[in-house]
């Protein structure tokens, strides 16, 4: 196809285009964010010596579970509130919900790291939580809005 061909609204149609699929990208990717974040949280209350284990710590709560339980619905809360922005397609409240968010996955895997019995391997979950939340949340900031007459 020759150039020549090509309307002259041909780039300006692509872009738009791109930006779409890149925010539905972002949008699907921070669904399965909020969901897994809300399976996260629910693991604290009806299995938390393995909700504490998949987080990378060693935890002896000798029977009272109340921390997993703080844990659990802190964890629950943040995935509602992502799924909420989602759902109302709330584009630059979940944007910064993500990025400021990123800070959680960055004290956990310090946290995790803080621990002599853990390798890299531990802090592995936690380091790609926050490549997702600044990869989607600074996508779905420089991302402008496009009118719906296009």
């Amino acid at each position: 196809m020759k150039a020549e061909c090509l309307p002259d609204n041909f780039v300006s149609l692509m872009t738009i285009k791109q930006i779409i699929m890149t925010t539905k990208i972002s949008y699907a990717t921070a669904s399965l964010l909020g969901l897994g974040m809300i399976f996260l949280g629910s693991r604290f209350f009806w299995s938390p010596e393995l909700a504490t284990a998949g987080y990378g710590i060693q935890f002896n709560a000798g029977g009272d579970y109340s921390f997993h339980y703080i844990k659990g619905i802190r964890d629950i809360f943040s995935g509602l509130i992502i799924c909420v922005f989602v759902l109302l397609n709330e584009r630059r409240a979940l944007g910064v919900t993500l990025l400021a968010g990123t800070l959680i996955p960055l004290i956990d895997m310090l946290i995790v790291l803080g621990k002599s019995y853990n390798a890299m391997l531990q802090a592995l979950p936690h380091i790609t939580a926050i490549a997702i939340c600044a990869v989607f949340g600074i996508t779905l900031l420089a991302t402008k809005p496009q009118s719906k007459t296009v």
